[in-house]
């Protein structure tokens, strides 16, 4: 069967103008049918109170945008107070903020890289500004594979810099247009498509090769758009419309075609401009705190979700029934409706994510608190009325990968959910199988206090563990995972309430309900037809009801909670 192509939408700059873009979007869709997604690149908020107020009625849902658009963060100090964080989040029904760097692949597998705002010039850098360590780490774990050949699409706020060379000439003043850094991370993602906007100009690139030819065997040739401003008294280009086959999915024959027009690659031209790069440029190798990927996904089923959740004095709401359509479960303590299996790859997302809070297809009637990076959620299927889930609101797939804030507010949530258990008389348990699972789950788990001693949990994971020949290893008490695990280990991790840390590096097969049938064995919890938690699910109205309960029991302990 042939691949369907994605049919795609890219803008330029908005500046607040949004009634006037989404009725050329309409208008497009009339004639030519739905697309899948809209990208905006540049600045997409304008600073006037028109825009402001044309903002209000999209944010309140007055007025929903007619596709799925997916915009990059502020380019100006102006426009930081319109993004409520760094990291990505809906913004409003049907528009997605991806965050300040990331890759974001669909569902189709369609992969997409992107970065938000300016080149940094000055330490610290501005909200706006990226920087090169935020470059290497969204580069890095992308170049690692020996698999990689490039990337759909990128889409980057500013010009790359001497884009023009070899081709032809932009009507800008190219002195002082674009960034190295940007040009550095287009020749190495390699995209089929680079998008981006801030010179107020349209310019298409005749396309260009990414191989030296004789010398190396052919790869896909790169498109480079910029878009004009939405709505431009000059009616220049600002949308631009196109259908891509994934590169996963595509036959490597068709994919290196190069079309008549292809020039030289401009980023290895031999001109001052390299020393540009040079200095401003980035290592892909550098040693990086903040994760290497955020991923977020081709939303175009139809979404929905239950009521709105309280946390920092502002809610969130989903918009329908929160569930997307069935997919194959993998197992684990999920509290969304499945989880896609996954390749046998690098760790990298494959479909929708069931955990990104700003995914349609989370459950979010199962959520408990949201902070400012984490949010709590009751297990779906939950070997206890208590279990719960702390997770990241963006999409980091293992504690280690975690940025430091991050760490910072799961701790928070560990300490409180400690005081909510020891109120009940309960000691708890935390662990995290970082294996089959594109988005960390860090399960909490409470233990009656009479029921058995910390002892006894530790005892109990070391002889089931033994039983199947796997060794836990006990972790110095001030030893961070990180120092044992490089992101991208697989691996099954225990943390008691005395502050005892157990690990397991995984070799290859891996129980996946493993967790959960130490907790509920004899020897603990008593509860062994609780181990799998397919066989304990609820359904929605009694999963809503579990959750009204537990909101309001664990909302003295909240530190999220603002009225």
């Amino acid at each position: 069967m042939a691949e369907q192509p994605v049919r795609v939408l890219a803008c330029g700059d908005v500046e607040g103008r949004l009634t006037a873009l989404f009725n050329r979007v309409q208008t497009i869709q009339k004639k030519a049918g739905q697309f899948d997604l809209l990208l905006c690149v540049g600045e997409f908020f304008g600073t006037t109170p028109e825009a402001e107020a044309e903002w209000q009625q999209y944010k309140t849902g007055a007025k929903k945008a007619p596709i799925h658009t997916y915009i990059l963060g502020a380019a100006s100090q102006e426009t930081v107070k319109s993004f409520p964080s760094a990291d990505g989040c809906e913004l409003a029904d049907n528009i997605t903020y991806l965050g300040r760097r990331g890759v974001f692949t669909g569902v189709s597998g369609l992969q997409i890289a992107y970065v938000s705002g300016r080149e940094a010039l000055q330490e610290p850098a501005p909200a706006h500004c990226y920087t090169s360590k935020d470059l290497s780490a969204l580069v890095a774990p992308l170049t690692s594979s020996s698999k990689f050949r490039g990337v759909d699409i990128l889409l980057t706020s500013q010009w790359p810099r001497g884009v023009w060379h070899y081709g032809n000439n932009p009507e800008v003043n190219t002195k002082f247009c674009g960034s190295s850094s940007v040009a550095t991370l287009a020749d190495k993602l390699k995209p089929r498509y680079h998008f981006a906007a801030l010179e107020g100009a349209h310019y298409e690139r005749l396309p260009y090769r990414n191989h030296v030819i004789l010398q190396e065997n052919a790869q896909h040739v790169s498109r480079f758009i910029a878009l004009a401003i939405v709505n431009n008294p000059a009616k220049k280009k600002y949308l631009y419309a196109f259908n891509i086959i994934p590169m996963k999915t595509m036959d490597p024959s068709e994919l290196v075609k190069q079309p008549q027009d292809v020039t030289e690659n401009p980023y290895r031209c031999p001109t001052k401009d390299k020393t540009d790069k040079l200095k401003t440029g980035f290592s892909t190798t550098e040693e990086e705190e903040e994760p290497g990927q955020q991923f977020f996904f081709d939303l175009s089923k139809k979404q929905g979700g239950g009521g709105g959740f309280r946390g920092r004095g502002r809610k969130r709401h989903s918009d329908g029934d929160g569930r997307g359509r069935d997919q194959q479960r993998d197992g684990g303590d999920e509290h969304h409706q499945g989880q896609p299996k996954q390749p046998r790859r690098p760790p990298q997302a494959s479909g929708p994510c069931w955990f990104c809070l700003a995914s349609p297809q989370v459950e979010k009637h199962l959520v408990i608190s949201i902070g400012t990076h984490c949010y709590l959620a009751l297990a779906k299927g939950s070997l206890t009325p208590h279990h719960m889930l702390i997770l990241p609101i963006g999409h980091y797939q293992s504690v280690v990968e975690l940025s430091s804030e991050v760490v910072l507010e799961m701790d928070k949530y560990k300490s409180a959910l400690k005081s909510f258990y020891k109120s009940k008389g309960e000691r708890c348990v935390l662990f995290e199988r970082n294996y089959k699972s594109q988005h960390l789950q860090l399960q909490v788990v409470p233990v009656p206090l009479d029921r058995c001693t910390t002892e006894d949990i530790k005892e109990a994971f070391m002889v089931q563990a033994q039983e199947q020949q796997m060794e836990l290893m006990e972790i110095p008490q001030h030893t961070d995972l990180k120092q044992i695990a490089p992101p991208g280990t697989p691996y099954f991790y225990v943390e008691l309430d005395s502050g005892e840390k157990l690990y397991y590096r995984i070799q290859k097969h891996f129980p996946l309900q493993f967790g959960r049938e130490v907790l509920a064995s004899e020897a603990l919890l008593n509860i062994p037809t609780r181990a799998d938690w397919r066989e304990c699910k609820q359904s929605r109205e009694e999963e809503e009801e579990s959750c009204k309960q537990l909101r309001d029991i664990f909302q003295p302990f909240d530190f999220a909670w603002e009225d």
